[in-house]
């Protein structure tokens, strides 16, 4: 991805007000542009496009429901309208979350999907001959049908239940296996289903599920493109990730500085690998470094401001107050900032920010208490104990740390806070110690949590997440039953609370586990 600028300029020409795969070409690109930036500029030119891009299709499309059969363009005209109105849908979600817009994407999502479904079935149907360019039509029929089938599959039962009365269902293994075929094939969408999967492996499986991408599967789909583009951003980028989940920090940490020097024209991949760079750092307690690109996250990118403060802050919380002075500003000045910097984006708040937003409160008073082991608990959020838990070391040196805030914890005096900040450090501790195969003291500290459940004042979050961690240490023991009843306990009994849709994300994977799932709990024997 060297010059994707260079791309967009091609593209802007008169094929793109003609030919449908320039037309949804360029307007792809301007939603990727869109989907990382949240710029409202950005969003609104991206929709424009891919709204003109659906245009051109629809010329293209059969004019007559009566005339039998369609001719080679004609499927591609369906197969181009589908990824349009598909990605017009999350545009539009990007836009506004409110209820008008969620009909309005509902709509669109399912008049896509509908699509897909018809093009899925001529294909598999005898009648249907080979033209010259089958594979592209082939290529953009798994791309869809695959993408649908992941997403849906991933999606907690609540939101599956709003959207069942457009007959959706989701096989995630069916969708998979779709995206791998797509990727394999020399045709227009083979990057977009590489890239989709890569994301699946790398990021979804992590931060909505239970932590068990396929690295190797991701390793064997990325090296064909390293190996043609050694200094393309976005595979380097991948390169990194794909390390660091594996836990070898220090490879990751060179993957992600070699992408920022690839290219200068897209900075959100440098933010991207900010990001990235401060998990690297956090992993291996090195707060000073963690806070660097904290802190370059809240100069340079506009996602949540709110955020980045907050974890300026967490760092320096974990510092001593001489070590402070040579940052100009100190832990309990920024806590303050966060309330101040909330934003609504598509006109909601981050579930991120709120989360940030709510835990700095306590700074708010005179004589502030300062939130325990800060860093940790966000770590936790973005489930980073499944990645420092592949290595020993890593994880003994955080256990050593949550140690020292006990500690620390236990000369204070009690307050109003005190309980929810055990209970979060028997939480952080259990998963630690089931990390280290000390199961039976992994499960003592996810029950403690429990057991304190009516004393927690304010962290509710943490009761259905404590049960979820013991669910899935269950799980890995083949105590599947127990587990289930856990999940289901989490899933049912509690809602209202910090992070609520990421728990329900996890809770799903983790059932869909233990009770050998391949579908979102509907029967479809013909997928899609």
């Amino acid at each position: 991805m060297y010059g994707l600028h260079w791309i967009t300029h091609l593209l802007e020409d008169q094929r793109t007000k003609d030919s449908m795969y320039h037309a949804l070409t360029y307007a792809t690109i301007l939603e990727m542009q869109a989907m990382m930036t949240f710029d409202p500029q950005h969003i609104l030119a991206a929709g424009h496009t891919m709204k003109e891009a659906q245009a051109i299709c629809q010329r293209h499309r059969k004019k007559s429901a009566f005339s039998k059969g369609f001719t080679e363009e004609e499927l591609h005209a369906e197969v181009c309208y589908a990824e349009c109105l598909l990605q017009r849908a999350a545009l539009t979600f990007l836009q506004d979350e409110n209820m008008i817009s969620f009909i309005k994407g509902g709509i669109k999502v399912r008049n896509s999907y509908q699509t897909y479904k018809e093009l899925h079935a001529i294909l598999q149907s005898t009648g249907y001959t080979h033209g010259n360019d089958h594979g592209h039509f082939e290529g953009g029929v798994k791309l869809g049908v695959g993408a649908f089938n992941l997403m849906i599959s991933m999606l907690p039962t609540r939101t599956l239940k709003l959207l069942e009365f457009v007959g959706f269902s989701g096989n995630k293994e069916f969708g998979l296996q779709q995206l791998l075929e797509g990727s394999s094939e020399s045709t227009f969408r083979s990057f977009l289903c590489n890239m989709l999967l890569l994301c699946y492996h790398t990021f979804m499986s992590f931060i909505l599920g239970t932590g068990e991408g396929d690295v190797e599967d991701a390793e064997k789909l990325l090296q064909p493109y390293l190996k043609k583009y050694p200094k393309g951003s976005i595979f380097l980028f991948f390169a990194g990730r794909i390390e660091e989940i594996k836990g070898n920090l220090d490879a990751a940490i060179n993957r992600f500085q070699e992408c920022c020097e690839a290219q200068q024209q897209w900075k959100q991949f440098h933010h991207m690998c900010y990001w990235e760079l401060m998990w690297c750092f956090t992993y291996k307690r090195h707060w000073k470094m963690a806070y660097f690109y904290a802190d370059l996250l809240s100069k340079e990118n506009a996602w949540s401001k709110a955020t980045y403060v907050y974890m300026k802050a967490a760092y320096l919380s974990m510092l001593s107050s001489d070590d402070c002075l040579t940052f100009g500003e100190t832990a309990v000045t920024l806590f303050r900032q966060v309330p101040g910097l909330k934003q609504k984006i598509a006109g909601k708040s981050l579930p991120t920010e709120k989360f940030a937003i709510r835990k700095a409160r306590r700074y708010l008073s005179e004589n502030p208490i300062p939130l325990t082991a800060a860093p940790l608990e966000m770590m936790y959020i973005w489930n980073g104990y499944t990645v420092i838990g592949k290595h020993k070391d890593l994880t003994e040196n955080m256990l050593r740390t949550l140690d020292e805030a006990q500690a620390k914890l236990g000369n204070c005096g009690r307050n109003e806070f005190t309980t929810d900040d055990q209970c979060l450090l028997s939480l952080l501790k259990g998963l630690c110690l089931k990390h280290l195969g000390r199961h039976e003291e992994a499960e003592q500290y996810f029950t403690l949590v429990l057991c304190n459940e009516s004393q927690i004042k304010y962290d509710h979050y943490l009761v259905p997440n404590a049960l979820l961690e013991h669910g899935l240490l269950c799980l890995e023991q083949g105590r599947n039953s127990e587990a289930i009843k856990l999940l289901e306990a989490a899933k049912q009994n509690y809602k209202n609370y910090s992070m609520e849709s990421r728990t329900h994300f996890r809770i799903q994977a983790a059932l869909h586990k233990a009770k050998g799932v391949k579908e979102n709990g509907i029967h479809v024997p013909s997928s899609p």
